[in-house]
């Protein structure tokens, strides 16, 4: 699969190209501005691009008014055709945002519904009782996304809400020619439901690339055969950054061993989940780290560690952004892309994951461990790697049969040769090949 070896890159449209909050019906052609940032998701590395929602919304993009036309805020068809186009001309793929659980007030079976109550022919495309109401006196109530009411819930059992949805699908790959669909909330879709878009989407490319937003449990029950092909790796998202700030790596190690390790009882063992230090519903990593210092050293782990690396839109060149002020602060609008040595950093990182395999198949094991450092390995086919992560203030001697042999440092691009005993120095991550 193309996407196990890929630097996604994540965008939130109607944010990062300034559309207005609310829906104001205005047409403008503002998603072209994704075209004017192809040279910089070249030069950092990008193999894919994953839209947020960008179709008919009554907002925010997750309440879909219209599956099949985009939102009028951010263009027309024929502008995001000409975006894909030009993405897909430079070997970037696209990923879009597939809201298949809910739909926003404004989509007009949900419409007809209020207006003609029981006497819709759309009654059952949702979940509905004519015995209650909503906050919004309808006259009715229905179920919704985790009691807001903004957002109705599909009733994916109905086989017209599934074709539907399966239509706006091929509408997507006949027009944009995408690669790939991220599932808003799986976890919340129907079963079923999953199975049958499984197999109607890899109908239409058998390579197509189907992912889900999953935020805990067993992701065995989703990421399966006949079912995703990836989901998002939060467990490992959260034992990141919460590993560096309580200086605790045993949390992260634990979390990566249970995770891919080679033991029997490790769960994930060959799975490719998508791994992230923040995105559009999370505060950014450069606000989330107590030390700043260490913003490198996490990006450093990200793309050593087992999943497929995905970039938030601005944290390449350290954006902050502060969950608690609300959703806006972290998708903003943004004119043009930056660049530091921040964004140095992770085109390097980029570099070197696609350029040495065994960080996107190799398997992984933990090595040493503490509440400061940390050394794994990642092997694969006679190939393997050592990272060596110090989050302490001082240097770190570490002693492993490991370590003994002839290495490439892979970030100075220098040949070492090692007796068992590695120094690493403070707030640094060392990346080796053995030779």
């Amino acid at each position: 699969m193309w996407a196990e070896d890929c630097l996604f890159y994540h965008i939130y449209p109607l944010g990062m190209c300034g559309a207005p909050r609310e829906n104001d019906g205005v047409h403008t052609d503002r998603i072209l501005r994704v075209i004017e940032w192809i040279p910089h998701l070249k030069r950092l590395g990008v193999g894919a691009v994953y839209f947020s929602p960008l179709f008919e919304s009554d907002r925010h993009g997750y309440d879909t008014r219209d599956y099949f036309m985009p939102d009028c805020r951010l263009g027309s068809r024929e502008a995001l055709a000409r975006v894909c186009r030009e993405l897909h001309e430079n070997g970037i793929r696209v990923v879009l945002d597939g809201v298949f659980n809910h739909v926003g007030r404004g989509f007009a079976p949900f419409r007809d519904v209020c207006e003609k109550k029981w006497d819709s022919r759309y009654r059952d495309w949702f979940h509905l009782s004519f015995d209650g109401d909503t906050p919004y006196h309808d006259g009715f109530w229905y179920d919704c996304w985790e009691g807001h009411y903004e957002l109705v819930k599909l009733n994916l059992q109905n086989p017209e809400v599934r074709q539907y949805l399966f239509d706006a699908l091929r509408d997507w790959v006949n027009a944009y020619d995408i690669d790939g669909v991220r599932l808003d909330v799986a976890y919340c879709l129907d079963r079923g439901f999953l199975e049958e878009l499984s197999r109607v989407a890899h109908s239409l490319k058998e390579d197509f690339f189907l992912f889900g937003e999953v935020l805990f449990g067993d992701y065995n029950l989703l990421v399966r055969q006949g079912m995703l092909d990836s989901c998002t790796n939060y467990e490992n998202y959260k034992s990141l950054y919460s590993a560096f700030n309580s200086r605790n790596l045993y949390e992260l190690t634990y979390s990566l061993n249970r995770q891919f390790g080679g033991q029997p009882w490790c769960i994930y063992r060959g799975k490719h989940l998508v791994t992230f230090l923040d995105n559009h519903d999370v505060s950014r990593i450069a606000t989330q780290l107590n030390d700043k210092e260490l913003l490198p050293v996490a990006w450093g782990v990200l793309f050593t560690m087992p999943g497929i690396p995905t970039v938030y839109y601005g944290s390449e060149w350290g954006m902050e952004g502060d969950k608690q002020a609300g959703d806006d602060g972290l998708r903003p609008a943004v004119e043009a892309p930056e660049w530091n040595a921040l964004t140095d950093r992770i085109a390097a990182l980029a570099a070197m994951r696609r350029e040495n395999p065994v960080f996107s198949w190799g398997g992984y094991t933990n090595l040493a461990e503490g509440n400061e450092f940390a050394l794994f390995e990642r092997a694969m086919d006679g190939v393997r790697a050592v990272v060596g992560v110090n989050i302490g203030a001082e240097p770190r001697n570490l002693r492993h049969g490991a370590l003994c042999g002839a290495f490439r440092e892979l970030q100075q691009h220098a040949d070492i040769q090692l007796n068992g005993e590695l120094t690493l120095a403070p707030k640094s991550i060392t990346v080796l090949l053995a030779r």
